[in-house]
């Protein structure tokens, strides 16, 4: 007889860890030999913001790009948003140094977020969106602000729409663009323990 649903939390148990690269220097869909086992942590491997900066912070230019996304993360909380989480993929998780001979570009981020609740009807949502287009929801923006390839699904539209997208997104960044690999990706709650994830990278760049 099969057991019941797997809890978000069980499957990802082991320490909020992020694996080591696997094959194709990327980080593995999951762990273990069983894909829907309940014994293994799987993609997207639930994280707090030091801990993406102690696995990914190694070198000067990825320290830029961590700083901004620290910093982009810092403007979304500005304007109200409190409840949500980001998937991190792209690049920025894969060995780019030694797959293409350079760090990354950016990071790419798709940002799962529940409306601030002042904003939560929909015409305030809409005339909100329009006052902060051009400065924290265009892709383009964000890529030269804060070095973050940036995508959004909201929370609070109908349940249907939000499975939809979030698989549309998943789907999309979980393969890897030239080899259409299967690859993992990190989870990360937006409030999380962003200022101590700043220190870290301050206390990494003295080291280097």
């Amino acid at each position: 007889m099969k057991s019941g649903p797997i809890s978000f939390e069980k499957l990802n148990c082991v320490g909020h860890m992020i694996p080591e690269f696997g094959i194709g220097n990327i980080l593995p869909p999951f762990m273990g030999s069983d894909a829907v086992g309940a014994q293994l942590p799987r993609s997207p491997y639930v994280a707090t913001a030091v801990g993406l900066v102690e696995r990914f912070c190694t070198s000067p230019a990825r320290a830029t790009i961590l700083r901004g996304f620290l910093a982009f993360r810092a403007a979304l909380r500005d304007l109200g948003f409190t409840d949500g989480f980001q998937w991190i993929d792209g690049s920025f998780v894969e060995d780019c140094e030694s797959d293409r001979g350079r760090p990354p570009n950016d990071i790419d981020v798709v940002s799962l977020l529940v409306r601030p609740v002042e904003v939560r009807e929909e015409a305030a949502w809409g005339a909100f969106i329009n006052e902060n287009l051009a400065a924290i929801f265009t892709s383009a923006t964000n890529k030269q602000n804060f070095h973050c390839d940036s995508y959004f699904v909201d929370l609070d539209i109908e349940a249907r729409e939000v499975a939809e997208q979030g698989a549309y997104w998943f789907g999309l960044f979980s393969h890897q663009r030239d080899t259409f690999r299967w690859k993992g990706l990190v989870q990360i709650e937006l409030v999380s323990d962003d200022e101590a994830a700043q220190t870290l990278i301050n206390e990494r760049e003295q080291g280097w």
